[in-house]
């Protein structure tokens, strides 16, 4: 149902607006309908409530381009209303779906079974990419006219590269016909090898195959200077090493149309972590150096880096509770990316509050979906958080049906208590009473 909402006294962040200062929004029928000083507007709007937000934080909700919600195929990982459910609970109004799922999006039917299983088990709208080729197998180039008019957003293999230049080549002449980003997991298979972690010192130390660095950023040059000659529109997925935003900085300064996303993750751990032998902190592309995660954040700082993605990667507890080597990659991510980045990079001054609120909805764009804004008129897409909240990873378990989170354990600051998405609410904290932020 439509919002029907006065958050009142909450402090808004909203850097694309302007705005930093405690404010009253009144919220009917789902849209913003007013802002004001602290106490300047009604009550709370007929038929409707009042948010005491005193002390709390109310940004844009989140947008997410890069999850795996495991449908069709694998739905004892994730599903739609899992998913979303745990997007939700970490502030986002919204995202972007990858079709490396059994079978893949790959075929215009499969896609529009998606887009009605999200409209009906959803809690945030959820975009969808479709496969650049068939099956994911980098051989045959789907239909990309079709599946762009089936409502993709864009195309990707994720999950696998386009090893072929001659086959991502063609893929760019479609996409300038068909429309759509192509997103790009940027890996070369021949250097990555049996890698299961970032080769370098510890990899040595521990007897682990490693993944070098340079795996990704020839891959990401070489499919730059492909986006230059063709004109093409190309999105970076999770890029992990500074060699690879030596690259993205060449290119955007070549006039490319390229943008590119980072994980928490990789902004906020490092390859020493991996010492522990958790497969929580397998994923690919890997945890790197400190000199890349440091890279990273001045990249995402800066702007060279347009935005943050999870990577959300559910897999069952019996599929990671194996040795490291064996265990796949990916990790959990949406609950906790903002309290993540927050705790280990805002408090200790390494980012401003700002910088992240804006870089965790820049992906919308990026997609050609709506950004989040909190200006009047514009659809409720809201999160309030509680940054003085402290909490631990899944001690109360997960809104995901998976727990691979790398951040498990961890005590993080920082607290979603509300999401509004698309003007609805999506999520609201179970202990929203107790913390005295309702009131009737």
């Amino acid at each position: 149902m439509p919002a029907e909402l006065l958050i009142a006294g909450g402090h808004v962040l909203d850097p694309r607006e302007e705005i930093d200062e405690p404010c009253d929004i009144l919220i009917r029928e789902g849209h913003i309908a007013e802002l004001g000083p602290p106490g300047s507007l009604p009550d709370r709007p007929d038929g409707g409530e009042r948010l005491d937000a005193t002390g709390k934080h109310v940004f844009p909700g989140f947008v997410d381009p890069h999850v795996h919600l495991r449908t069709p195929g694998q739905e004892y990982k994730e599903d739609i209303e899992s998913g979303t459910a745990a997007a939700a609970a970490g502030g986002f109004c919204a995202v972007v779906a990858m079709p490396n799922t059994v079978p893949a999006v790959d075929d215009a039917a499969v896609l529009r079974s998606l887009t009605d299983t999200a409209r009906s088990a959803a809690r945030v709208p959820v975009g969808f990419l479709a496969s650049i080729t068939r099956r994911l197998e980098g051989a045959e180039l789907t239909e990309m006219a079709e599946l762009r008019d089936a409502g993709a957003l864009g195309f990707t293999d994720d999950g696998k590269p386009v090893v072929s230049a001659g086959m991502l080549r063609k893929a760019l002449q479609y996409q300038r016909l068909a429309g759509g980003v192509v997103a790009l997991h940027e890996e070369d298979p021949a250097l990555s090898g049996e890698g299961v972690m970032h080769e370098g010192a510890v990899s040595a130390r521990l007897g682990l195959a490693g993944i070098p660095s340079v795996s990704e950023s020839t891959m990401v040059a070489r499919d730059g200077a492909l986006a230059v000659y063709e004109d093409g529109r190309v999105h970076l997925q999770h890029v992990s090493c500074m060699e690879s935003l030596t690259a993205i900085e060449r290119l955007k300064a070549a006039g490319a149309s390229v943008s590119a996303e980072v994980c928490p993750h990789h902004l906020t751990l490092t390859d020493d972590i991996v010492r522990t032998l958790d497969s929580r902190f397998k994923m690919n592309p890997p945890l790197r150096s400190e000199r890349d995660r440091s890279a990273l954040v001045d990249g995402l700082r800066r702007g060279l880096v347009d935005c943050v993605a999870t990577d959300h990667a559910p897999h069952a507890r019996h599929e990671k509770e194996v040795p490291f080597e064996q265990a796949p990659m990916g990790t959990t991510g949406l609950e906790t990316a903002f309290a993540a980045l927050f705790t280990e990079l805002v408090m200790p001054g390494e980012i401003e509050l700002a910088t992240v609120v804006e870089r965790m909805s820049a992906g919308a764009a990026l997609f050609d979906l709506p950004t989040p804004r909190i200006a009047r008129g514009e659809p409720a897409n809201i999160c309030l958080v509680d940054l003085s909240a402290k909490w631990e990873v899944g001690a109360r378990g997960y809104a995901s049906r998976s727990d691979n989170c790398c951040f498990h354990g961890r005590t993080l600051h920082g607290r979603v208590v509300l999401t509004l998405a698309g003007g609805a609410t999506a999520f609201r904290a179970p202990l929203l009473a107790e913390v005295g932020a309702l009131a009737r």
